[in-house]
């Protein structure tokens, strides 16, 4: 059965991976199962009930909600209609929903909960497109998805919705994934069926997928990163749970027992956090043997390169020490993928050592996503690379170094914003990412930068910062930093310690802890993540280098708008809110 639309994997799952376990979810604290077939029965039922509300062709519904199976059941039930889905953040403002509702004319929305119900409800009353608001979860006075569900048991119209199926081509419009960017309204980027399908079907080699595997996910699904996964392992008969959230995903790892699981950088960065502080509590040769594993992971290179002794080690660290990581995130992974930011590639030593294989990607929500990604196929992982470019998909430099993308994954352009889209895809058809990259063994990508975030000093040299930044957070002691000196004499960063490892160095060096705040004025532990900064400023080039870093007492958040859904920094915002702290840094001297 050839897929060439997304519902098309609705029929081949009936087909070729008929399953009682299809998606899942906790519900009451008990995981419920949803059957290959209940999930089919609920998407042609649901697409009659839209039909039945007398939605017309490319009409706009809008979908806000956290990871369930009924994302999946709205989300196929619009395709099928002939209708266009627009997924959107549940963190989004208000302003923003208002714009979105707008521009894209939403007629119906799927909402999880009462407090997203009552949000859409305000914003709706402004919005005349708006015809009805449908909710997952039971609110009292809204309308149930059962509803429709219901309507379309009753009054089935399978002869018209496979009408319309048969007019939906593969590059017509699927979905708007509007982009919260770091400034002024949100984008909608406009992706084909045939765009998700392709990049889908060229990640098949990302690892060796088996239809006995599961997947849990938590990502947000109106992301193209995790939306785009999940087209793959239903393509492919994965199971998918849905974590309860972010906090439980350490829990339900362990209940799941996933074979695999994409995440983000800060993600994998905490859990590495919570290893090492659980380590650090350890005592006597236990403590010895478990840092003596660290290091040893940390130093790990490839296809056994650091030779036979390394390798023995490895494999002594691997049961003493490592096994129980694997433990701890359920037993069965078999691949980490990770995208989204830069991944420090001693994580991604230390996982690979560990033998749980965290693969690297790149991509933007414009390219489907995926543009690169290390994978299993042999030699195809290089540290601190984002992998070889995938099937199909051609990459370019521009003169500048940005990367320059082609393929079946490019978007179809940006929704009523012609200007967008005729600055971001050339006359020769190249997309332009605005980051800055470059091949290593002409074979892997490696991204250097943002294009955007480039800046220059008062002396007229150019800072990377993100590159800067990426290295400052190897270290154990800090958690988030901005670098800053945009026409400045000399570079400086904000740093947010991280917190969590600081207790624990407090405690094992007698040093009272009491606040965050008092942390941070702390004349040892600001000298000793000095200390850490002058250790990246030996690798840097004497115009790069930070002099005078101030530290913040607490982390840059989504919910305070200092970051985007992505978790890029929202630099503007930022150094907005702490002009003070970096007039001190600037009026207070230092060299350039």
């Amino acid at each position: 059965m050839s897929v060439t639309r997304i519902f098309d994997i609705i029929p081949q799952l009936l087909e070729k991976y008929n399953k009682p376990n299809a998606l899942a979810a906790k519900e009451n604290g008990k995981w419920v199962e949803y059957s290959t077939r209940q999930f089919a029965d609920s998407v042609n039922y649901l697409s009659y009930g839209l039909f039945n509300l007398g939605i017309e062709r490319e009409d706009k519904i809008g979908i806000i909600s956290n990871n369930r199976p009924e994302w999946n059941f709205a989300d196929y039930a619009i395709q099928q209609s002939g209708c266009v889905s627009v997924p959107i953040y549940p963190t989004i403002s208000e302003n923003d929903l208002n714009f979105i509702f707008s521009d894209a004319k939403i007629k119906y929305v799927f909402v999880s909960t009462v407090d997203l119900y009552n949000k859409v409800k305000a914003v709706a009353v402004n919005c005349p497109s708006v015809k009805g608001i449908y909710t997952f979860n039971k609110v009292e006075g809204a309308k149930h998805w059962t509803e429709l569900l219901n309507d379309g048991i009753k009054n089935p119209k399978e002869k018209e919705i496979e009408a319309i199926k048969s007019t939906i081509k593969p590059n017509d419009l699927f979905s708007i994934l509007y982009t919260s960017g770091t400034t002024g309204n949100p984008k909608g980027v406009m992706l084909s069926h045939n765009n998700l399908i392709s990049n889908s079907i060229a990640c098949k080699v990302l690892c060796p997928f088996a239809a006995d595997w599961k997947a849990l996910s938590f990502l947000p699904l109106n992301h193209v990163y995790e939306r785009m996964l999940n087209t793959l392992y239903l393509y492919l008969g994965v199971s998918i749970y849905y974590a309860e959230s972010i906090d439980a995903v350490g829990e339900n790892l362990k209940e799941v027992k996933p074979q695999i699981f994409v995440t983000v950088p800060r993600l994998l960065e905490k859990v590495y956090d919570k290893i090492i502080a659980k380590g650090a509590e350890l005592s006597g040769m236990k403590k010895v043997i478990f840092f003596w594993a660290v290091n040893l992971g940390l130093r790990f290179e490839l296809n056994g390169a650091n030779g036979w002794w390394y390798e023995l080690q490895l494999k002594i660290a691997n049961k003493l020490v490592f096994s129980k990581w694997r433990e701890a995130l359920g037993g069965n992974i078999v691949a980490v993928a990770s995208g989204g930011a830069a991944l420090q590639p001693r994580l991604a030593r230390v996982f690979n050592a560990a033998r749980i294989p965290c693969l690297e990607g790149y991509g933007l929500t414009e390219t489907s996503p995926v543009i690169a990604v290390n994978n299993f196929t042999p030699n195809s992982i290089c540290f601190g690379t984002v992998g070889p470019v995938i099937e199909h998909v051609t990459v370019s430099f521009a003169e500048d170094g940005e990367i320059l993308v082609k393929g079946p994954n490019v978007m179809l352009g940006y929704f009523n914003r012609p200007d967008a889209t005729a600055e971001s895809i050339d006359k020769d058809g190249w997309f332009h990412t605005g980051d800055i990259g470059e091949f290593v063994d002409n074979r892997f990508l490696k991204i250097t930068d943002r294009k955007k975030e480039i800046f220059k000093t008062s002396g007229g040299k150019y800072i990377a910062p993100v590159m800067i930044e990426n290295k400052l957070k190897e270290s154990p002691f800090i958690e988030q930093v901005m670098v800053i000196g945009e026409n400045e004499k000399y570079a400086s960063a904000l740093i947010v310690p991280a917190f969590a490892y600081l207790k624990e160095y407090c405690k094992r060096h007698n040093i009272e802890f009491t606040s965050n705040e008092a942390l941070i004025q702390n004349q040892e532990i600001k000298a000793r993540i000095v200390e850490e900064v002058e250790k990246v400023n030996k690798q840097l080039a004497h115009y790069e280098t930070i002099k005078r870093p101030e530290l913040l007492a607490r982390e840059w958040s989504i919910d305070k708008n200092e970051m985007t859904p992505k978790l890029s920094l929202k630099r503007k915002i930022i150094m907005t809110a702490n002009k003070d702290l970096i007039a001190k840094i600037y009026g207070g001297g230092g060299s350039d």
